[in-house]
């Protein structure tokens, strides 16, 4: 909240102070990523972006902005202690914070301009809705997303193992996904599944537990042009089995961390064709022989096919199937 003081008498009224911002940047670890755009929403900070190259992915700068009236220095101070315990899993030490003041007038532009085309794999290019396909990539698969929602867009290491998957998976098809019922477990943004549509496949049916990842996805879906064939609602495993109507996928879509994939691997048979095949990713690679061992337990051959960093892609197959 600001204040602003009364007049004295006999004072002129003072012009309103104009709305300002902090722009926060910090170094952005590949491991520390997902937990960031995990974390910084649930304190009221959705207004993201990750600058990188796509020549070197591993060279990340996270920033966000925050309005200056709500974000004095000790509620700054707050923030940087509440970060620090993301990277303790890893063994990192956290990033150090770096603040910006900015004007009202610039920070939407500035926002703006650290998204930029990003071309993954052979044949795909996720590309921020005002922008056009630059002509050295004109003959790419579009994914068109607003990166407004605090999700994932395709950098991240474990979503471009997923992109990458899908583009295989096509390639070994004969080049698409044509056919396909395709259902996406924890979608997020709904790349993966917009990907999945590009590619070819039939449908998507779409969940996630978070009320902005169901906008998220239904939004990018319409800015695609592909609302039509993608379902998404918010759930789990229940409403995933509901929105198959008791035909389960031919592929299954699961980019979330690796104790949520081990605890809802008992439902996957629910969702998933015996002869269908599951692309599994966020998960580290060091994550990945538990992981392995609790699918079997369910009845699923799961081998780690592709890695990125300390990041892994699993697929997975039922058990026997080795077509």
């Amino acid at each position: 909240m600001t204040l602003h003081h009364a007049p004295g008498a006999g004072s002129a009224p003072r012009e309103p102070v104009p709305p300002s911002w902090w722009r926060l940047e910090l170094l952005c670890p590949p491991e520390l990523e997902e937990s960031l755009f995990w974390k910084l929403p649930l304190l009221g900070i959705r207004r993201l972006a990750l600058q990188h190259r796509p020549e070197a992915p591993e060279q990340r700068r996270l920033l966000a902005w925050l309005p200056a009236c709500d974000w004095p220095e000790s509620q700054r101070c707050e923030l940087a202690a509440s970060l620090a315990p993301l990277a303790e899993p890893f063994g990192l030490p956290f990033p150090e914070l770096a603040w910006h003041h900015q004007r009202e007038e610039d920070w939407n532009l500035s926002w703006k301009q650290h998204w930029q085309a990003d071309p993954v794999g052979e044949r795909l290019l996720v590309l921020p809705a005002w922008l056009e396909p630059p002509p050295e990539h004109a003959d790419r698969l579009v994914i068109r997303m607003d990166p407004g929602s605090a999700f994932g867009t395709g950098s991240h290491p474990s979503t471009r193992l997923c992109l990458e998957a899908l583009e295989a998976l096509a390639a070994r098809r004969g080049g698409s996904l044509t056919g396909l019922r395709v259902a996406d477990l924890g979608c997020g943004t709904g790349v993966l599944g917009l990907a999945a549509l590009r590619l070819g496949a039939a449908c998507v049916l779409a969940v996630d537990t978070d009320a902005v990842a169901v906008q998220a996805t239904a939004g990018n879906a319409r800015l695609n042009g592909l609302d039509g064939r993608l379902t998404v609602a918010r759930g789990s495993l229940v409403v995933l089995d509901k929105l198959l109507e008791a035909r389960p996928a031919d592929l299954l879509l699961c980019n979330i961390l690796a104790p949520v994939i081990e605890a809802l691997a008992p439902g996957f048979a629910q969702v998933l064709d015996p002869y269908g095949e599951g692309l599994l990713s966020g998960l580290l690679v060091a994550q990945a022989p538990r992981l392995q061992s609790a699918l079997a337990m369910t009845g699923w051959t799961a081998s780690l096919a592709a890695r990125q960093e300390r990041w892994g892609l699993m697929t997975l197959r039922a058990r026997g199937d080795v077509a």
